[in-house]
């Protein structure tokens, strides 16, 4: 039997899509969410031992506790990072609009599938609309490639969701934009590191708390211990070591 903690705010994707009662989300709290989700992954990647690819973060896997603290949840498609200089060749696994092109290509999942994966969820969280949407022309479908072009064109305020696009936070808006396409980079070695991203995050947040006339309320006590929680209490991941190495599928 698993148990498992009350999640009352369910999903970053609910949180974002339907607004769950939420009239209004903040930059500021959008952007706390992303840097913690960062914080997490970075933990996965360089903290845990052996090293491990999450490999299927998305909006949807990004729960929310009581107090909007971010747990990522959903290892069913994780690998432990190989041990030696030869990369391993996997079954591809992972949701479509998130999904690093180049891991689809050569069936290797990195720590940079997963920096392309947030970036997707970065873009989401500024934009607050779907990765693939069915219902726009082929072209429009998909979310990361629009916010390129956007990005390319100088047209990036058009994507923004109306809540946030206010000419005052545009710089700040900008760098995480910057970021996100750093994350979305079609080369693997040319897109940054989780932990990388979670600084920059950091430095954003904190550079821009006195224009924003707000305090940044969560420590990083907190993250860090929501980080370790996160690999201890969520997902069917309770431990992960070779002798369980089969996929525990959760809620797929």
């Amino acid at each position: 039997m698993l148990v498992y903690e009350f999640i009352p705010n369910g999903t970053l994707f609910h949180y974002i899509h339907s607004k769950r009662g939420v009239s209004y989300i903040s930059l500021t709290t959008r952007l706390r969410i992303a840097q913690e989700s960062a914080e997490a992954l970075a933990y996965l990647h360089f903290s845990a031992s052996p090293p491990i690819f999450h490999g299927d973060v998305k909006s949807a896997n990004i729960l929310l506790d009581k107090d909007y603290t971010v747990k990522v949840s959903d290892f069913g498609a994780s690998t432990l990072a190989p041990t030696d200089e030869e990369q391993f060749v996997t079954l591809v696994q992972g949701t479509r609009g998130y999904l690093d092109p180049e891991y689809v290509q050569s069936c290797q999942l990195t720590d940079k599938s997963d920096v392309y994966s947030f970036g997707v969820v970065l873009v989401e969280i500024l934009t607050s609309k779907l990765v693939v949407d069915f219902n726009a022309p082929g072209e429009e479908r998909s979310l990361s490639s629009c916010f390129l072009l956007a990005m390319k064109e100088n047209k990036m305020q058009e994507l923004l969701d109306d809540e946030i696009n206010h000419q005052d936070d545009m710089d700040v808006i900008m760098e995480v934009a910057e970021l996100a396409e750093k994350c979305l980079s079609m080369k693997g070695e040319e897109r940054p590191t989780m932990k990388e991203v979670a600084e920059e995050l950091g430095r954003i947040i904190k550079h821009k708390q006195h224009s924003w006339g707000q305090e940044y309320n969560h420590e990083e006590t907190v993250i860090g211990e929501a980080s370790h929680d996160i690999v201890n209490e969520y997902s069917g991941y309770i431990s992960i070591d070779r002798e369980a190495e089969e996929s525990i599928a959760i809620g797929r």
